[in-house]
């Protein structure tokens, strides 16, 4: 996973800069949502990866699965992926590109695990903590992890808080073995 952030990130960071600078945020999140759709087809990437169908004919066929009129950065972002065999990084560019956007209009997401559900008015009080501390407005993703015994563990990004009675009791285990 962490080769396949590596490998996507150049390509949200151009597309997200070009996107800022030309104001089209919502039409590159548009156009990189379907594409990550298509690389996510096995039919479309059995095309893709077919050496029998040269870069102009995936590329002829990913303009027609977008549909409509695509700008001049469009068919040169479809090219450089293709000529680079980035197509399956598609889904991950997509995602990069949302945290970016997101990141632009200060907000986050944050993943919220719970040993028990949650209240309406826990995940609110929960969330407003959350914004206060990373000075972000927080949408909140939570679920239920029976195996955290009690507590939750928090993920924004790469932060993680583990406030829950299993982190506890690996950390305790870790400090009685060193």
């Amino acid at each position: 996973m962490a080769e396949l952030i590596t490998v996507a990130r150049p390509y949200a960071v151009a597309i997200f800069r070009l996107a800022k600078e030309t104001s089209t945020l919502p039409l590159w999140s548009d156009v990189l949502a379907r594409l990550a759709l298509i690389a996510g087809n096995e039919l479309a990437l059995d095309v893709v990866a077919n050496p029998k169908f040269s870069v102009a004919q995936a590329k002829e066929l990913l303009l027609g699965l977008l549909g409509g009129q695509q700008s001049a950065e469009v068919h040169n972002f479809i090219d450089a992926v293709l000529e680079n065999r980035r197509f399956t990084v598609l889904p991950a560019v997509a995602e990069l590109f949302e945290e970016y956007k997101a990141a632009n209009a200060g907000e986050v997401e944050a993943s919220i695990e719970s040993a028990f559900a949650l209240t309406d008015s826990q995940v609110v009080e929960l969330s407003a903590t959350l914004s206060q501390q990373l000075h972000r407005k927080v949408t909140a993703q939570v679920s239920v992890n029976p195996e955290l015994i009690g507590g939750v563990k928090v993920t924004v990004g790469d932060l993680v808080v583990d406030a829950s009675v299993r982190g506890k009791l690996t950390a305790l285990a870790l400090s009685l073995k060193s």
